[in-house]
């Protein structure tokens, strides 16, 4: 599974659209610390280009732009925080925190984790791969994502899914480079970002259907998590 875990149940897919935006606003004042100008900086560019394709408020966007970039006058102080654990049967697990309190932060994985195992750095992240994750779908019929990968420079790819979106991988430096040369192959990119892809991930067939929804809510609990940008699952598929 090259993209990271996303909600499957539409009831809570529907509800969570807010602290999507969150997330998004993050990430772009992240980004904009290195300038306001996209042109000019690749990672606010990939960015602002997600939050554009989940239709985030442009007030929106503009305000965590000029908030990152320092125009407003407000400091904005989040740190990068990485944990890694187990959820439930033993799946591995890794979750992207940006924080304004790093105690905070950590005594809610504590928490939560206390349904999986909460792990010391390196004893998960040894079997992820670093990369960079991009999602598109085919825009126009025809599309070959094999052809796309060579052709855009990804090292690999994941064929369409039921909803037919692909996933391109890449190295974390050609991230912005391929996801600007996916369109020219047919494909529309709907997020671009850096992630971590497991290296021997665990199929959910060898899971009974009991023990992948103890999964699911876990990873859902982690998720919902007002610190966690992304969660990435030790999962197959």
């Amino acid at each position: 599974m090259g993209a990271q875990w996303k909600a499957k149940h539409k009831d809570v897919a529907a509800n969570a659209k807010g602290r999507l935006f969150g997330k998004l606003a993050k990430d772009i004042m992240m980004a904009a610390r290195n300038g306001a100008d996209p042109a000019a900086n690749a990672k606010l560019r990939l960015v602002m280009e997600q939050a554009r394709k989940v239709s985030m408020p442009k007030d929106t966007l503009d305000r965590a732009i000029k908030k990152g970039a320092g125009l407003t006058g407000e400091a904005v102080h989040f740190e990068h925080v990485i944990y890694e654990g187990f959820a439930p049967h033993l799946v591995p697990v890794m979750v992207e925190c940006l924080t304004d309190n790093v105690n905070r932060a950590a005594s809610d994985m504590r928490i939560l984790f206390r349904k999986g195992q909460l792990a010391s750095s390196g004893s998960v992240s040894w079997d992820f791969e670093h990369v960079g994750i991009i999602e598109a779908e085919a825009a126009a019929p025809g599309a070959d994502a094999e052809m796309a990968a060579i052709e855009a420079g990804a090292q690999d790819f994941e064929p369409a899914d039921e909803e037919g979106v692909c996933v391109f991988l890449t190295d974390p430096t050609d991230l912005d480079l391929v996801s600007r040369a996916l369109p020219a192959q047919g494909f529309t990119v709907l997020s671009a970002k850096l992630g971590y892809r497991p290296n021997n991930p665990i199929h959910p067939d060898s899971l009974s259907a009991e023990a992948l929804e103890e999964v699911d809510a876990f990873l859902a609990a982690i998720d919902a998590n007002e610190d966690v940008q992304n969660v990435f699952a030790g999962l197959a598929g």
